[in-house]
């Protein structure tokens, strides 16, 4: 009331809302709201009574469900109660029956008496059994039904003990053969229970034993058997593909770890073979056949999930693979199992596609002649030996020998002992390979006389030339060293373990020793290596050769010419006869060449003389087979004289006597001479001239020849040792041709004393001596 008298004071002011107002607007929002609300109220209320009714309903229905089972249990135990009475009502007309036979015995005939007793007991006997066995059919039937399997398998193994006719295959009556079929429908049913249980994952040991056992005992070993493997190989699967991840995080020792699980579980499962079946060879044939199996998914595994085939570390990966399998196998055989041979069967062909593979890159990248990196870093016993031939530390012929080692030794280390003892042969016999690559890539640094200009741009791409003698001799003493030093360090690992077969971490263990059959003897690999050495040589002589005897001009030096030139009709045969002046000119050559070789392979003495043996073979190898030198004296055109024949003669022994002073003296050489002297008398026999009256004694010749290397060597002394280029020996050759043309005794000589002694290495007065003389094989 207060409040409206003070709106009415105040209702008289204009922009003032007056309070009823409010009160009214207010009013009628809550209003609003509450009736909303009220609403949703309701709606609650009636979900909440839907929600009751239908819980109600359930119950109730629960209830019935309940009332409905007690009923069925009621029926249930009324069945069993009219089935008590059936049967009793079944015994009673038996019994009445049985009544009945005994008043017909009674009122029947004495004589039919005894008969019908007899029938009476039968038919007691014949009731008495089939109860029992009925009994023991509904007993086996609960032991089923309630899953005691062991209990079952005891009932039946006593009720086919004691009863005949259950073992027995012959004809047997309906009743017993009824009885039979039903037993062994109920031992097939307790089978399949005893199958059942073993098939879980999750089975422990301990039970699925007993299931095996239970199997056994019902004559279904091979049943039992089986499950026993699928359920290791099972196991053994999930631990493989749960080790997956890992190869890509150790992909070197991945194969050891999944070597340890794959035969780990290989042991486990013959042990338990053992132990729950015993020794019969059946089910140990059956391990071995499983065990085979898994080492053939073990194989596939490592190839699947390995690293490339190409790198190192698949190189490393496998013979660590080989390594932890072939030591597990050694173990295995302990147990009976021997799986080494199939293992390694299965390996091999791994194996040699990694290695394989590794040489095609060892090769790719030593071929690299655009690959500028540092030299790998080895240890001073593999430097020493090529440090000999660097004028300087960045020496590109060095570098890329001591790449080439480095490479072969890379791949040597990372092979494991057993490893080696069964592919060490199939590794040397692929550096033997990988050798005669790196010996073609010297052998296109050294200059070839018939060089077109494909070849010249290639040579131009290569890191390193051999242009000068040194150049040259360095390099085939860089390759010698390679094969002679280096090479057996770096391979020595592999005949350490071949030779180390008596420690039993290696290779004592006969089938693991006896499955390599790839061995190489170091002999046989040394000739190999040889062999490629030989070629390198051969090229250089034959280059070295070919450039000493043509011009830039392709004039050849050697030409028969000038044993038919007039010029020769001057020649003193009584006083010191000198050889042509080609062979002087090679005397010269070689001399110098020795020098070179003197100061380049230091040491090196027996490379030394191959190198200069194989160069005379080679010249008088060419002369032999020249048919365009033989040409002219076949020409009857070319008149031809005594001097020809004899210079050409006292050539061939000058040359057999220089290759005897120097000490390198070969057969191979002798018998060249000797071929070229006989086709030369009978050449010039065939024109006419007599070789009986032109040629002296060969002992003649031996001394002239003899004489002339000492009056060379005389001739040379004061005069200072040079390197010339072609154009210079061209130039001293025609000055040589003056000199002697007028004195005998004024030779000129690009050597000195000095360098004499280091190409003969003898004295001038052992020129005389022939136990100087060296006629071994070339």
């Amino acid at each position: 009331m207060e409040s409206s008298d003070e709106d009415e004071d105040f209702s008289y002011h204009e922009g003032i809302i007056p309070q009823s107002k409010i009160n009214s607007l207010f009013q009628s929002n809550t209003e609003k709201g509450i009736r909303r609300l009220c609403c949703e109220l309701l709606d609650l209320k009636d979900s909440v009574e839907n929600l009751c009714g239908n819980t109600r309903a359930k119950y109730l229905a629960f209830l019935r469900l309940s009332e409905e089972v007690v009923e069925m249990e009621h029926e249930l135990t009324d069945l069993r109660k009219h089935i008590s009475a059936q049967g009793i009502l079944v015994q009673d007309l038996e019994s009445g029956v049985f009544r009945e036979l005994d008043e017909c015995i009674k009122a029947g005939e004495q004589e039919n008496v005894p008969e019908l007793q007899n029938c009476e007991q039968d038919d007691l006997l014949c009731e008495d059994t089939y109860d029992a066995k009925r009994i023991f059919l509904e007993k086996i039937d609960f032991l089923l039904a309630e899953h005691k399997l062991q209990d079952a398998l005891e009932a039946l193994e006593m009720e086919e003990k004691s009863s005949p006719d259950l073992r027995s295959a012959g004809d047997i009556s309906s009743n017993v053969s009824f009885y039979k079929s039903a037993f062994l429908k109920r031992k097939a049913t307790l089978e399949d229970q005893f199958v059942g249980i073993s098939s879980p994952p999750s089975l422990g040991d301990v039970e699925l034993k007993q299931a095996l056992c239970g199997l056994l005992k019902l004559g279904k070993g091979p049943l039992a058997h089986q499950i026993l493997l699928k359920r290791y190989a099972s196991r053994l699967r999930n631990r493989v593909e749960a080790s997956v991840p890992s190869c890509s995080l150790y992909p070197e020792t991945y194969p050891a770890t999944l070597s340890k699980i794959i035969f780990s579980f290989i042991s486990l499962a013959a042990k338990e073979s053992h132990s729950t079946f015993g020794d019969d060879p059946i089910y140990t044939n059956r391990v071995v056949q499983w065990a085979e199996e898994e080492i053939e998914y073990f194989v596939r595994f490592v190839k699947e999930h390995g690293p490339s085939s190409e790198t190192v570390t698949a190189l490393r990966a496998a013979s660590v693979c080989v390594q932890a399998s072939l030591s597990n196998c050694i173990i295995m055989e302990l147990q009976g199992i021997k799986l080494s041979k199939l293992l390694m069967v299965l390996m091999r062909p791994y194996m040699d596609e990694v290695l394989e593979m590794n040489f095609r890159r060892a090769r790719r990248v030593f071929l690299d002649i655009s690959d500028n990196d540092e030299s790998p870093i080895l240890s001073p016993r593999f430097l020493s030996p090529l440090s000999v031939f660097a004028p300087s530390p960045d020496n590109a012929l060095i570098n890329n020998g001591v790449k080439f080692i480095s490479i072969i030794k890379d791949i040597v280390d990372q092979l494991t002992p057993l490893a080696i003892l069964q592919f060490g042969g199939n590794l040397l016999s692929r550096t033997v390979q990988l050798f005669d690559n790196y010996v073609d890539l010297l052998t296109k640094a050294l200059p070839s006389p018939s060089e077109d200009d494909g070849i010249t741009e290639l040579k131009e791409t290569l890191p390193f030339k051999a242009e000068t003698d040194s150049q040259q001799l360095a390099l085939l003493g860089v390759a010698n060293s390679v094969a002679d030093e280096l090479l057996p360090m770096a391979v020595s690992r592999i005949w350490n373990v071949n030779m180390e077969t008596h420690d039993p971490s290696i290779g004592s263990h006969e089938s693991i020793s006896s499955i390599g059959g790839n061995a190489v003897e170091f002999k046989d690999w040394r000739r190999q290596l040889q062999h490629s050495l030989d070629k390198l040589r051969d090229h250089f002589c034959r280059q070295y050769v070919l450039n000493f005897i043509y011009s830039r001009e392709g004039n050849s030096r050697l030409d028969a010419r000038i044993y038919v030139d007039e010029e020769g009709e001057n020649l003193q045969w009584e006083s010191v006869p000198l050889p042509s002046l080609p062979f002087q000119a090679l005397f010269a050559r070689l001399q110098q060449l020795a020098t070179v070789a003197g100061d380049v392979l230091l040491g090196k003495e027996k490379l030394q003389k191959v190198l200069l043996a194989r160069l005379t073979e080679t010249i008088v190898m060419w002369l032999s087979d020249e048919q365009e030198f033989w040409g002219v004296f076949e020409d009857e055109s070319v008149p031809l004289k005594p001097f020809g024949l004899q210079q050409l003669t006292l050539d061939m022994h000058f040359t057999v006597e220089i290759a005897r002073f120097a000490g390198y003296s070969s057969r191979h050489v002798l018998q060249l001479a000797s071929g070229i002297i006989a086709r030369a008398v009978k050449t010039f026999s065939a024109r006419g001239i007599d070789p009986q009256s032109t040629l002296p004694e060969d002992e003649w010749f031996s001394e002239a020849a003899k004489a002339a290397i000492n009056k060379l060597l005389l001739g040379a002394s004061g005069s200072e040792a040079s390197e010339p280029d072609e154009e210079q020996e061209e130039h001293d050759f025609l000055h040589q041709q003056h000199i002697v043309s007028d004195s005998e005794d004024s030779i000129s000589c690009t050597s000195t004393v000095d360098s004499f002694h280091s190409f003969a290495s003898a004295e001038t007065g052992d020129l005389d001596s022939p136990s100087h003389i060296i006629d071994d094989e070339g």
